[in-house]
């Protein structure tokens, strides 16, 4: 007992208390009814491997809150207050940039969004990537962006460039550079990207 009283007394204490206090505010306001957080919450936490003594979604927005930032982070963008003073208490600097005007469906998930920019079309559900990502336009118009399919996984530091397409059910392996469309059901990899592998459609 004494020393959970000293922990409250010190500063990460404080915070954690407040974290505690915001975050049933935070699951009214934005997570009940928001079928797209909702997916995003069910997919980190599933994929994540974390475990809890019930299923209730609250129970797991509350656990990826407090000890996963980079889902934090896919929280306070999605609800638009990224820059925001109560974000930060959440997230450390994560150096990371989604274009609003970007469309990402349920189930966004990273591991370690560090130096990611993502300008894209579209991105279908279950997306997931890694650090040092890059999406955007092809000659710096916004007319030729990447359009992302379903249940794509994405390494580090992969570079998907232009009015191009990929598919569902695509792995894109760490290093690529994507300069074309890329079909369903693939894994590719390499400089330009190329197809290596294709994967059965569950």
């Amino acid at each position: 007992m004494l020393r959970f009283l000293k922990m409250l007394l010190t500063k990460q204490g404080l915070i954690f208390v407040l974290k505690k206090v915001l975050l049933p505010r935070f699951y009214k306001r934005y997570v009940v009814g928001n079928s797209l957080i909702e997916a995003d919450v069910n997919s980190t936490f599933a994929t994540r491997g974390c475990t809890s003594k019930n299923e209730q979604l609250s129970t797991k927005f509350y656990h990826l809150m407090l000890y996963y930032p980079e889902f934090a982070y896919v929280f306070f963008w999605r609800i638009g207050k990224g820059k925001t003073n109560k974000a930060r208490l959440f997230t450390t600097d994560m150096n990371c940039k989604i274009f609003k005007s970007t469309q990402i469906a349920g189930g966004l998930m990273c591991y370690h969004p560090f130096a990611s920019v993502i300008n894209a079309k579209s991105i279908g559900q279950n997306f997931q990537f890694r650090n040092g990502l890059t999406i955007g336009n092809k000659g710096n118009d916004n007319a030729q962006l990447p359009r992302i399919g379903n249940d794509v996984t994405v390494g580090a530091q992969v570079v998907i460039i232009g009015d191009i397409n990929i598919g569902n059910n695509v792995v894109i392996g760490a290093g690529s550079v994507v300069v074309k469309d890329v079909p369903d059901n693939s894994v590719v990899a390499g400089n330009p990207a190329r197809v290596i592998k294709t994967l059965e459609n569950d």
